[in-house]
């Protein structure tokens, strides 16, 4: 009867144990992944309060010169103030984001119509900071999406699937590339060959 209790409290011990084990490992699958995604986010993020630094110089310097975009200029500002209250969910920031680069391309390209202000050393230096700037959002975007398709991946297969239903964890969203993005700037004197 000795040898039976014991072989039941072996069979008991892995009907038990080795769900717990498995059941662990796959949480902290996932807790590991989402603090990977929410690390690259602020590595995001603490590039994006880079740029958010220079639109207020960006705008002071365009601003004398371009009459006609001042709609631009306003909205570049309305996205910053509100992007930098704090008072935004990962998911406002990325929209913030995509539409703030659409308007900042904007004025990139209408920069062309103004060859005093493209001369202006101000403007120069604020050109290069900003795309400095844009290339660590672009490599922080890289790491960032890297991070969240894995940890979509475990939210969505089997069966750590099943674990992040029960504890609430969502897919997350991913950096792309918004409307403005995919069109190609044009600018009409890039074109006329005479």
């Amino acid at each position: 009867m000795g040898a039976f209790l014991t072989f039941g409290l072996v069979v008991v011990a892995i009907v038990v144990f080795i769900p717990l084990i498995i059941a662990a490992f796959m949480y902290n699958v996932l807790v590991s992944r989402k603090n990977r995604v929410e690390n690259a986010f602020a590595s995001v993020d603490v590039q994006l309060k880079k740029r958010f630094d220079l639109i207020p110089n960006l705008v002071a310097t365009v601003k004398g010169y371009m009459d006609h975009e001042r709609g631009v200029l306003e909205e570049v500002t309305n996205i910053r103030a509100k992007a930098i209250s704090g008072n935004m969910s990962a998911d406002e920031k990325i929209d913030a984001d995509n539409r703030l680069t659409g308007f900042l391309r904007t004025i990139m390209v209408s920069v062309e119509n103004y060859p005093q202000l493209k001369a202006n050393e101000n403007f120069l230096k604020l050109q290069g900071a900003l795309n400095e700037v844009e290339e660590q959002i672009s490599a922080a975007r890289r790491a960032y999406n890297a991070s969240v398709m894995s940890y979509n991946n475990a939210v969505e297969m089997f069966p750590t699937n099943i674990l992040a239903s029960v504890i609430g964890y969502k897919r997350r969203a991913s950096f792309e590339a918004g409307e403005a993005e995919r069109q190609v700037p044009e600018d009409p004197k890039t074109f006329n060959r005479k």
